[in-house]
């Protein structure tokens, strides 16, 4: 070991011990393992005089600090200027990209989902596409920053992704174009008279204030009363816990909530760790009924709201089984602008279940499958019927059924089109939110 890199070990133990007035005696558990620090400093000295192209210092150490946050888990990173800046944009809802989350799975990058609007969700990328190449560059084994990395890049300029895709029997390649992307998490639109529908693509700062708006528009602007609402978190990645918290608020009265009006809790290993977040208002939609759509996309803070309501029963979960990120990640600021992102915390939904590596399965399970819109001669084109034969005997009642049937089959056909032929998860939420009005009324 040269003397120069005993400098900095020493210099790293005067530092850990300062600021006490007695160093405190650590326990053999906690004592410095000596002969590791041995082996990192050997290591370093090895690559520092026979590695192929002469490396400085600072790349050695930053290299090894994210090595070190790589073996933790998939969401636990170090931060460089750049990631650091880009972290904080992204849950103020602006920043540069491609719109997608991904996390790694087996040595490659797996996408957990596209956020809304974005050049992945315009390219036809999909919750569980495994990314295997970066334009020329195979991922395997790449680190996650790295990668990310890589899809980074000037807003306007190409990038080429080939993906694996279970339901595809090749790899497909993907052009995207880099964008600076400005995500506005929350959308509504009325889907019937008194079925409103909303949106939740990320969860920002301001997501839950936002929803509230979106309530009093809708019940302002609606001249009947709501009968109900469908709460959209398919390919939603999480964000922001605060967030996912006000959002329940707005669907929870506080008041009338068991398991001590808890929304989500978190367990850790310190005790800051320990923490209860509470429901903190009243119901805005006054006890309507709620379907809440999910699938393998909807993530971490879009877990928490499902679980949260399917424990306290506000609403159907339907859909498919979420992800299954139940970690939290605490941001530590480092000096010289850069970041820690770790995972300190595991959280529960508020009857005590771990979502983690299992995720939350739907009430009613509901594949988002694909109806195929009829053709325009089906075969009951083809047979023939009296009314077909020439010469035969009109009378009103026929006519009058007749033009019934055509009326019918129009309107059925034109309201089908509208979701069971584009959106078959949120088709069968408006019927099950029907269901609960026929319920009701019994």
């Amino acid at each position: 070991m040269t003397p120069r890199i005993k400098l900095l070990i020493s210099c790293a133990c005067i530092a850990f011990n300062a600021g006490a007035t007695v160093a405190p005696q650590l326990p053999q558990a906690e004592q410095l393992p000596l002969l590791d620090l041995d082996r990192f400093t050997t290591v370093i000295e090895h690559i520092k005089n026979y590695y192929v192209k002469e490396v400085d210092d600072s790349t050695l150490f930053e290299n090894a600090i994210r090595g070190m946050l790589a073996g933790l888990d998939p969401h636990s990173a170090y931060l460089d200027k750049e990631e650091f800046a880009d972290l904080k944009a992204s849950t103020s809802g602006k920043f540069g990209g491609l719109g997608i989350e991904v996390t790694t799975e087996d040595g490659f990058i797996k996408v957990i989902s596209p956020i809304d609007g974005t050049p992945a969700a315009k390219a036809g990328m999909q919750p569980g596409d495994l990314i295997i190449k970066i334009d020329d560059t195979p991922v395997k084994d790449l680190s996650l920053s790295d990668a990310v990395d890589k899809m980074r890049g000037k807003p306007g300029t190409d990038i080429f992704l080939t993906v694996v895709r279970k339901s595809e029997n090749k790899p497909l390649k993907l052009k995207l174009t880099r964008e600076t992307i400005n995500v506005q998490s929350v959308h509504s639109k009325m889907l019937e008279d008194g079925y409103a529908y909303i949106r939740i693509s990320q969860f920002q700062n301001d997501t839950g204030s936002d929803v509230a708006k979106e309530i009093k528009k809708i019940t302002n602007d609606s001249k009947i009363k709501l009968k109900g609402l469908v709460l959209d978190l398919r390919n939603n990645p999480g964000g922001v816990l605060d967030a996912s918290v006000e959002t329940a608020s707005v669907f929870l009265d506080k008041d009338k909530l068991p398991y001590d009006k808890v929304v989500v809790f978190t367990k850790g290993r310190i005790a800051g760790s320990q923490v209860k977040e509470r429901a903190t208002g009243k119901d805005m939609i006054k006890g309507a009924p709620m379907v809440v759509i999910v699938n393998s996309g909807s993530a971490s803070a879009a877990e928490i709201v499902a679980g949260a309501f399917q424990d306290y029963k506000r609403a159907i979960i339907l859909g498919t089984e979420t992800f299954g990120k139940a970690s939290v990640q605490t941001v530590l600021p480092l000096k010289d602008q850069r970041g820690l992102k770790l995972t300190t915390a595991l959280y529960y939904t508020p009857a005590g279940r771990s979502i983690q590596a299992r995720g939350i399965v739907p009430d009613i399970i509901v594949d988002n499958v694909n109806i195929p819109q009829p053709k325009t001669n089906t075969s009951e084109d083809l047979l023939i019927h009296e009314v077909d034969l020439q010469g035969h005997i009109e009378t009103k009642a026929s006519a009058d059924a007749a033009t019934t049937v055509a009326t019918t089959t129009q309107t059925t056909a034109t309201d089908d089109k509208a979701l069971i032929f584009k959106d078959y998860q949120l088709y069968q939420a408006l019927n099950t939110l029907k269901a609960q009005q026929v319920w009701g009324n019994k």
